[in-house]
C-alpha cells in the first residue's frame, strides 16, 4: 500500500509499504480520514525522524479487532495515538499524557508504530474508542486536536467572566479559544502573526478580538483592552516570542498555560513569572476521559468542529497541504488527509 514518508527538511516521499496486521493485539482499520496536526509540521520543518509516517489524528474502520473482544468488523473508531506504561504515577492518578513512556511508540509520531498517512494502521487496542453513528468521519479525525484544546482550558481552570487571551490562530488555539467561550470567558482574544488567520478567528465566532503579534503597540492594545492584562493566557505555538508576550499580556497573579511545544531550548524573562506570582503550567495532550468527552460534544451537538476544516486532500497532495498550513498568509486552519482519495 502507499504511505506518506518523511524524507527530509519539508519533504515528504510517496513510498509502498506493507500492509499492517494485528501483532500483539492491536487493532487493524482502514483510515477514512487523517488530520495534519501542528507536531506534524514541527517534524516536516526539521526533517526528522526520516522514513516517519505520520498521522496520529484520525477515523477508521476496523478490519481486525485484534484482542478487543468488544470490536467487530466493520465498526468505526479512533484513538489516543499515546503509548503509556499503564503502571506509574501518572497513569495510575488518569494521567497517561506524561508517562515517561507516552510518546516511545506513539502512533504516526514515532518509526515503531506508522500512522495514518496510509490506508490502513494498526492501534495499541486499549486506546481505541468507538465512534458513535452520529459523528462523520471526518469530526472523528477532529476529536484528537479538539481534546488537546480542552486539557488546556481545563487545566487554566477559568472562571465565568474571566478575560482570555489565546496566542496562536492555529487549529490547538482555536479550539482552546472556543472552549474557553464554552467556559464563560466574558472575552476571548488571539494573538496571530498571520493576519488572514486572525481575521478567521473573530468570522468563525471562537474570539471577540485579534491582535497583530507582530505589532510593537500590542502591549499598550492590551493594557487598554483589559487595564491589567488577559486573567488567563493560554499559550499555543511553544517559541520565545510567544512565552514572552503571555508572560507579559496576563495580568498579576494570573495564569499562563503553555500548550506550544518547543523544538529547543528557548529564552524567556522568567522575573515576569516571579515579580508578578504568575501561575504558570505546562499542557501536554489530554487525558482519555478528556478524549472521550469530546466525542460526546461533538455528537450531542454541543461543539462544532468542521468549522475549522478548509481541505480534505489525498496522499500526493499532503506536500502542498503542508506548505500551504506555514506559508504565513494563507488562512487555512485545519486540512484532513483522505488516503483513498484518487
Amino acid at each position: 500500500m502507499k504511505c506518506v514518508s518523511l524524507k527530509g527538511k519539508k519533504e515528504f516521499e510517496i513510498l509502498e509499504t506493507p500492509e499492517p496486521i494485528s501483532k500483539d493485539g492491536m487493532v487493524v482499520v482502514d483510515v477514512k480520514k487523517a488530520g495534519i496536526c501542528g507536531s506534524d509540521i514541527h517534524n516536516w520543518t526539521l526533517g526528522e525522524p526520516k522514513g516517519l509516517v505520520m498521522g496520529h489524528e484520525f477515523c477508521g474502520v476496523v478490519t481486525d479487532p485484534g484482542s478487543r473482544e468488544d470490536l467487530k468488523v466493520g465498526d468505526r473508531v479512533t484513538a489516543l495515538p499515546i503509548s503509556p506504561c499503564g503502571n506509574c504515577s501518572a497513569c495510575e492518578t488518569g494521567n497517561p499524557q506524561y508517562c515517561k513512556d507516552t510518546w516511545n511508540n506513539a502512533l504516526g509520531l514515532s518509526l515503531i508504530n506508522p500512522g495514518a498517512l496510509a490506508p490502513k494502521t494498526s492501534i495499541r487496542p486499549d486506546m481505541v474508542l468507538k465512534v458513535p453513528d452520529n459523528v462523520s468521519d471526518e469530526e472523528a479525525a477532529m476529536v484528537e486536536p479538539t481534546a488537546v484544546g480542552l486539557h488546556a482550558v481545563h487545566l487554566a481552570d477559568i472562571k465565568i467572566g474571566q478575560k482570555v487571551l489565546v496566542i496562536g490562530g492555529g487549529i490547538i488555539g482555536l479550539v482552546s479559544a472556543m472552549f474557553a467561550k464554552k467556559e464563560g470567558a466574558s472575552q476571548v482574544a488571539v494573538s496571530e502573526t498571520n493576519m488572514a488567520r486572525a481575521k478567521k478567528a473573530i468570522t468563525l465566532n471562537v474570539a471577540d478580538k485579534y491582535y497583530d503579534a507582530t505589532d510593537e503597540n500590542m502591549i499598550k492594545e492590551v493594557l487598554e483592552d483589559t487595564k491589567e492584562g488577559y486573567d488567563v493566557v493560554i499559550e499555543c505555538c511553544g517559541n520565545d516570542k510567544a512565552v514572552t508576550s503571555a508572560l507579559i499580556n496576563v495580568k498579576p497573579g494570573g495564569t499562563v498555560v503553555l500548550v506550544g511545544v518547543a523544538t529547543g531550548a528557548i529564552s524567556i524573562p522568567t522575573v515576569l513569572s516571579v515579580t508578578r506570582e504568575l501561575t504558570v503550567k505546562g499542557a501536554i495532550a489530554y487525558t482519555k476521559e478528556e478524549f472521550q468527552t469530546c466525542i460526546d460534544l461533538i455528537a450531542d451537538g454541543q461543539i462544532e468542529v468542521m468549522k475549522f476544516v478548509d481541505d480534505i486532500v489525498s496522499l500526493e497532495e499532503v506536500q502542498k497541504a503542508y506548505e500551504r498550513l506555514t506559508s504565513g498568509t494563507d488562512d487555512a486552519i485545519k486540512i484532513l488527509v483522505d488516503p483513498n482519495k484518487a
